[in-house]
């Protein structure tokens, strides 16, 4: 029979809990996330919902980005439900015009049309195949979008793809924090049965939080060993996942043959942007950029490493909504423990935590 934890290990719990984000907390605005793939936004009106937000992006002749608040001011009619008539939009409603800076530029039902109306345009910046998107308060975002974003693609192979996840964003980030699932949950595409059991080291700082884990030596699965040619059980695997921002996880891992000499090992990085933008409490739009320093222009490595890696984390994804069922339907009596990997997701979970209630002003 289970033992059952004390009243006082389950007060612990739920008080430690108290102090960590979860599916429920606000969302952090006063950040970068990314609203779309570059190569969804073109001549045609894209409805997404972001941070609870109903925003309509499209692009101008020019090829501008632009991102409004998806609700015609007059009647609520969803802009994205109109036309784009060169660089403006008419609600297909009563015929509304807004302007690509969001200004009300004619209603057509009358002559005059009054001047400062109009919908919220929100700051865009598109960087490689990203389009990142700010929506806090302030006028001017305070920060650029994060530095790992505006890497020199040009110097790594990459690949991008985007899955809806029926899940929270904060629960995505601790599974991107804490990798031993890769031995469970990965255990048919790249997790190995050493992963979870290789020694780790944690790194925390204000807003930056990261574990590095090194399994040396083990045997490559396949997505790693055809690329990089290693298929000795010598190999190593050091893997680092950061959580950089609300909107940006990223894990890079180094591979090479542990046994060689060191003046004769080639090590090959992948680095991979996990992007995660909330869409509601329980949903999570999941970009992903991934990118390599190795067979370049390579597109059938391309090609073989982007089906491997998006049928793993299409993994990942069915866990945690399957994790997001269970979440959904706890109770007063609900707890959970913590354990020494979980250190920087604890530490991630009470940043975002505090974030949250700045936003607030509590």
């Amino acid at each position: 029979m289970m033992t059952k934890p004390t009243e006082g290990v389950i007060s612990v719990a739920q008080a430690n809990a108290a102090k960590m984000a979860d599916r429920n907390t606000s969302f952090v605005f006063d950040e970068w996330y990314v609203a779309a793939l570059a190569s969804e936004v073109g001549r045609s009106l894209l409805s997404r919902t972001l941070l609870g937000r109903r925003i309509v992006l499209y692009r101008t002749q020019a090829g501008t980005v632009v991102a409004l608040d998806d609700r015609c001011i007059h009647r609520s009619y969803p802009l994205s439900a109109g036309t784009l008539e060169n660089d403006t939009i008419v609600c297909g409603y009563h015929g509304f015009r807004y302007g690509a800076e969001g200004d009300l530029v004619e209603i057509p039902s009358q002559d005059r049309c009054p001047r400062g109306l109009g919908v919220h345009r929100y700051p865009v910046r598109e960087i490689g195949p990203m389009i990142w998107i700010y929506m806090g308060e302030a006028s001017a975002p305070r920060t650029e979008p994060p530095i790992e974003a505006v890497l020199n693609l040009s110097k790594w192979e990459y690949s991008e793809g985007y899955l809806p996840l029926r899940g929270n964003y904060v629960s995505l980030h601790e599974n991107l924090l804490d990798l031993t699932h890769l031995s469970y949950i990965h255990a048919k595409s790249f997790g190995t049965p050493d992963y979870a059991r290789a020694p780790f080291e944690v790194e925390i700082e204000e807003g930056c939080y990261a574990l590095k884990r090194s399994v040396v030596p083990t045997t490559l699965p396949p997505v790693w060993a055809v690329p990089t040619g290693i298929s000795s059980p010598s190999a190593a695997r050091i893997a680092t996942s950061t959580f950089v921002s609300p909107g940006l996880h990223v894990v890079e891992v180094t591979f090479y043959d542990s046994a060689l000499p060191e003046e004769e090992r080639t090590r090959f990085t992948i680095r991979t942007l996990h992007l995660p933008t909330p869409e509601s409490h329980d949903s999570t739009h999941y970009f992903i950029v991934h990118c390599r320093d190795f067979a370049l222009e390579n597109q059938e490595i391309t090609k073989f490493m982007h089906d491997q890696l998006f049928s793993a984390f299409r993994e990942d994804v069915e866990a945690l909504e399957l994790l997001e069922g269970v979440l959904r339907c706890a109770d007063a009596d609900f707890f959970e423990i913590s354990i020494a990997s979980d250190r920087p997701s604890v530490e991630m979970r009470k940043y975002l935590k505090r974030r949250a209630g700045a936003t607030l002003g509590t």
